[in-house]
């Protein structure tokens, strides 16, 4: 039912045109002129048209997004036209890159601010707010009495401020909505998502424009549909930017016979010395969080004189937003020499130049090395360089075909889970805190979702009455006094989630 169309290239003229003169100067005081993405992109997005651009990490993906986006907000700046409403909405992944994009939108806006005072112009002042696990909740209030007009946020903290009546009331005329890497949605948080986007078409007067921003991923027509969900009369462009990297990337191993060789973890860590003092800034990936640390630890206690606090640290999402932060401006700054992580800087964060990516086992696809590798030789043009360490022959055989797929240039297709129950009854639960429903009303949201358009009536209906026959039992204990409300929510997400993968293993989800 939605239609997909290939996005066509603007001259640099036109989109000259649409600018701001503030925008205008302060963009080509930064760059020389506007990249291919952008040719492809910024012209759409001003005309609203939604879009799906997919291209290799540091081809101008993000600033291609805002670019209308800051061009629109300025233009009402000056006119003293902006209201105090939410005018577009950003979510990514991950914090640490919605971090980053909260970082990169401020210094651009600072910067058209000091042009304007320069030349006489006055302007409103346009605000932008992040919303993460990680935000207080007196940062939470003051979003709420005085709202951003760019709204910085994580799929789960979307799905959260959905269900909150007054914060919903500066959702309802978003006219942007960017998705940023969208690549990694492959999985249940982004079934979650396409359910959550549906969510926000559904309070919104206007249906908002959607902007899906990619590494190079296929099938991409697939992937512009989820973006845009399954509705009639809905279209959506795609573009997949014809640009290419360089790229070098090697498989090794820390001892000659991975069979019988001896000292393997010994060797290991003197092979990662080796990498690390023949590069000005390492990036090295593990696949858990805990292997994170025993590498930083190793290197430390091995190394003593070479590796400290001064010059390695270790990044995940279980550390303090404070710490995180700090690892992130140091390595921005090249102050650091080598950084371990999991899969927390995976994504499209902006962490400065990086010399050598490494990583350690199986990333176990092409798409998801490609986008580790793209840490490195961050800038277009730069070639991307790049180690596998491999421990065992099982990681020798994937990783050396892994290596052969991203030298000839063939990416893993991507698949979006489908109908996936226990998904629902979180979202269900979710929409009912906002509002009462009637069952076609909601039936007929769900089946616009990418991720549940095949559902059934049935399916529907049965997840319903497994939820109010859960919800009934779990209000009569509470009124009863055998429960507490801890264990009676806890109680009731088992049932819903027991009843759901037994309806999986019937054959009832996909």
């Amino acid at each position: 039912m939605t239609k997909t169309i290939l996005a066509k290239k603007h001259t640099v003229n036109q989109i000259k045109k649409i600018m701001h003169p503030l925008v205008k100067e302060w963009f080509f005081s930064r760059f020389e002129k506007f990249s291919l993405t952008q040719q492809y992109g910024v012209l759409n997005i001003w005309n609203k048209k939604n879009i799906l651009i997919s291209a290799p990490t540091g081809s101008s993906k993000t600033l291609t997004a805002f670019l209308s986006i800051l061009n629109r907000l300025v233009i009402l700046a000056e006119k003293d036209e902006l209201e105090d409403r939410i005018y577009a909405v950003y979510t990514s992944p991950l914090k640490a890159l919605s971090n980053d994009i909260h970082k990169n939108l401020i210094e651009p806006l600072q910067e058209i601010n000091a042009l304007a005072e320069k030349k006489g112009i006055k302007l409103q002042d346009i605000r932008v707010g992040l919303r993460t696990g990680d935000t207080t909740s007196a940062e939470r209030a003051k979003m709420v009495r005085k709202p951003p007009h760019i709204f910085v946020t994580t799929p789960e903290s979307l799905a959260i401020v959905l269900t909150t009546k007054k914060f919903v009331e500066n959702l309802k005329n978003i006219e942007f909505c960017i998705v940023d890497e969208i690549h990694a949605m492959d999985n249940k948080r982004g079934t979650y998502l396409s359910l959550t986007l549906e969510r926000l078409n559904e309070i919104n007067k206007k249906f908002p424009v959607k902007i899906g921003l990619s590494a190079t991923v296929e099938p991409i027509e697939e992937v512009a549909e989820y973006l845009v969900g399954n509705a009639r009369n809905r279209e959506v462009m795609y573009i997949r930017v014809p640009l290419n990297k360089k790229i070098d990337v090697d498989v090794l191993t820390p001892v000659n016979n991975l069979i019988e060789g001896k000292d393997l973890s010994k060797n290991l860590y003197d092979l990662l010395s080796k990498l690390i003092k023949e590069n000005k800034t390492t990036l090295i990936f593990t696949n858990t969080r805990s292997a994170t640390e025993r590498v930083v630890s190793y290197l430390k206690d091995k190394f003593p004189t070479e590796y400290g606090d001064d010059n390695i640290a270790a990044h995940h999402s279980s550390l303090s937003k404070q710490h995180r932060f700090d690892i992130e401006e140091r390595l921005r700054k090249g102050k650091l020499k080598v950084v371990v992580c999991s899969t927390s800087l995976e994504l499209g964060i902006d962490i400065g130049y990086i010399d050598l990516v490494i990583m350690i086992g199986s990333p176990k696809s092409s798409s998801r090395a490609l986008q580790r590798l793209g840490r490195a030789g961050h800038k277009l043009h730069e070639t991307a360089r790049g180690k596998f360490i491999v421990l065992d022959r099982d990681d020798l055989v994937e990783c050396s075909v892994i290596q052969k797929e991203m030298i000839e240039k063939k990416i893993n297709k991507i698949r979006f889970p489908s109908n996936c129950l226990d998904v629902l009854s979180q979202q269900i639960f979710g929409m009912a805190i906002y509002k009462i429903w009637k069952i076609d009303e909601i039936f007929s949201l769900i089946r616009k979702s990418y991720c549940f358009k095949d559902l059934t009536k049935n399916d529907d209906k049965r997840l319903m009455d497994v939820s109010k026959k859960a919800r009934k039992q779990m209000i009569k204990e509470y009124k009863e006094g055998t429960r507490d409300r801890f264990e009676i929510t806890k109680k009731a997400n088992e049932t819903i989630r027991e009843r759901s993968i037994e309806r999986f293993k019937k054959g009832y989800t996909r």
